[in-house]
């Protein structure tokens, strides 16, 4: 599993910087007066600059779904608590109307 998670962020990350990448060259194709070494240079600042975005981006949506993990996990207890409640009173509730039944049966 943590495998896996590691896989998709590293796919993930390399997804953002070709993004980034493919960004960069859209922004520079409109800027036709630039020289090759001043398009490098916009190009690798408007990647860093993008990367540096995407970074935080992943890193608050990270945190997020770690605050929504633990709600949902809370949640989850208490409803399965409630769940297990309800059955074994619904179990004991059937038990005692059985027995109850049996020694009215018995005393006739």
């Amino acid at each position: 599993m943590q495998r896996d998670r590691a896989i998709n962020g590293f796919l993930l990350w390399e997804a953002e910087k070709d993004r980034a990448r493919t960004r960069a060259a859209a922004f520079c194709a409109g800027l036709p007066w630039l020289t090759d070494t001043q398009r490098q240079e916009v190009e690798l600042h408007y990647c860093q600059d993008q990367r540096d975005a995407s970074r935080a981006y992943l890193e608050r949506i990270a945190v997020r779904s770690a605050t929504l993990r633990t709600e949902y996990q809370s949640v989850y207890r208490v409803l399965r608590r409630r769940l297990i409640t309800a059955f074994v009173s619904g179990t004991l509730a059937v038990a005692v109307l059985v027995t109850v039944a049996a020694v009215g049966l018995t005393t006739r």
